[in-house]
């Protein structure tokens, strides 16, 4: 029998255990998120980009136009510039999950 991969955490169970683990109310818990969230959202919609100290900056980078490929046909074909939405995780974060390089 396959080994079941272990599921992220949902956001309910994410706004409890805040809750629990700061003594909040988790009414107030969700409310601060949404207000993070809005906030990080109109941030980065402003081209500043939204930094969580320790976890990560949410950047908009703007991609070239370029030529790809039909993959079934072979054409070539014209992708327009755009922007895209990344998030680079703090060094911090890298170190304490994957273990700092030496």
């Amino acid at each position: 029998m396959a080994k079941k991969e272990p599921k992220a955490l949902t956001k309910a169970q994410l706004m409890a255990t805040l809750a629990e683990k700061t003594g909040i109310a988790k009414k107030d818990v969700v409310a601060l998120w949404d207000v993070l969230v809005d906030l990080a959202y109109k941030e980065a919609k402003k081209d500043k980009g939204f930094t969580l100290p320790g976890l990560g900056k949410l950047v908009v980078v703007k991609r070239k136009a370029r030529t790809a490929r039909n993959p079934q046909t072979g054409e070539p074909i014209k992708v327009p510039a755009r922007k895209a939405l990344k998030f680079r995780l703090a060094k911090q974060a890298k170190d304490a999950i994957v273990g700092a390089k030496k």
